[in-house]
């Protein structure tokens, strides 16, 4: 695989990777415990935490891509 087609890939991972990541640890205010405002959207997370799963989500797409590109270098898929 060329240098820019691992790039592709792994720019299409790092985004499919993105909404298996996102829903993890997320918490609305009455599942935290906390008073929801008047005019505030009771679903809405606390806090979303997007540093740590955007490190995390970079990590698995990174692992994601090289078994990707291990296989198809190595022929197991007969492409």
């Amino acid at each position: 695989m060329k240098t820019g087609t691992i790039v592709a890939v792994y720019f299409v991972v790092w985004w499919i990777t993105l909404f298996l990541v996102l829903p993890f640890g997320v918490k609305n205010s009455s599942e935290a415990g906390e008073r929801v405002p008047k005019g505030h959207e009771t679903g809405a997370p606390v806090a979303t935490g997007l540093i740590f799963k955007a490190a995390i989500n970079t990590v698995l797409a990174g692992l994601v891509t090289a078994v990707i590109v291990w296989i198809v270098r190595n022929n197991l898929l007969g492409l």
